[in-house]
């Protein structure tokens, strides 16, 4: 039964974790599909948000699949 306690507290630090890194990336204006991502992965990461300045400027944006490909003919 430890085990499965150990693996639900892990799935709820997770999903906080993922939740607050969201929350975090939108206040300090980053990208924050990235951020949740990781923040799920590997919590501590939570902890490098908040030390990270706020970005400046528009909020960065990951490319478009279709961005790179040429669709002239």
């Amino acid at each position: 039964m430890d085990f499965l306690r150990g693996i639900v507290i892990w799935g709820g630090i997770a999903l906080a974790s993922g939740i607050a890194g969201g929350l975090l990336a939108g206040v300090k204006n980053r990208d924050y599909s990235a951020w949740i991502a990781w923040c799920f992965i590997l919590p501590p990461l939570v902890l490098v948000l908040l030390v990270v300045p706020k970005h400046q400027g528009p909020r960065p944006r990951q490319p478009r699949l279709d961005a790179d490909e040429n669709h002239s003919f």
